[in-house]
């Protein structure tokens, strides 16, 4: 309970970053991760701005029984956790993010669950669906034919699938009637 350990915190929206800069005045150590974005203004103007990775979202370094002076900051509306307990992060999931956005180029993507009805967004499937089937080392898409009640599974690049819902399928996806799987 005396460790240090990080915690994420949710903000009202569009308020990350008055949050952060009420946290630094506040000397407690937080982390708001960014990415640049070319923005059109409606006078035509084009600007790159600095927009949160995790709308809504980000992460404080603390002692657990110091929550009370996170929630004292305006615009902040709670420590995420369970059951009204704040959950720690790992340490080195904060490190891996600071990491990766001090050395590579990164953009929101919709969170998407194995099971999640998706769709193809380019390529030669484009405006197929069908339900991601795997995460790892590139998305794993399955492509139902409905009507022969028939499918395959292909190979897909995170950029090219995009959430049609934030339902998952009702079946599993290795439950799915005559599935088929190419490698």
């Amino acid at each position: 309970m005396n460790q240090f350990k990080w915690y994420a915190v949710y903000t009202y929206p569009r308020h990350e970053k008055k949050v952060f800069e009420q946290l630094v005045l506040r000397e407690i150590e937080s982390f708001l991760p960014y990415y640049r974005a070319l923005h059109k203004w409606r006078n035509g103007c084009r600007v790159e701005v600095q927009v949160p990775l995790f709308p809504g979202y980000l992460f404080v370094r603390i002692r657990l029984h110091e929550q009370l002076r996170v929630l004292q900051v305006p615009h902040l509306v709670n420590l995420i956790g369970f059951g009204g307990s704040p959950v720690a992060l790992p340490t080195e999931d904060i490190e891996a993010l600071r990491a990766v956005l001090s050395t590579l180029k990164a953009e929101p993507h919709p969170f998407l669950n194995v099971g999640d009805r998706v769709r193809i967004k380019s390529g030669c499937l484009a405006g197929i669906e069908g339900i991601l089937l795997r995460k790892t080392a590139g998305f794993r898409f399955v492509l139902n034919v409905d009507l022969i009640m028939q499918a395959a599974s292909v190979e897909m690049s995170a950029e090219d699938v995009e959430p049609i819902a934030f339902v998952s399928h009702p079946r599993a996806p290795s439950q799915a009637v005559g599935m088929v799987r190419f490698s």
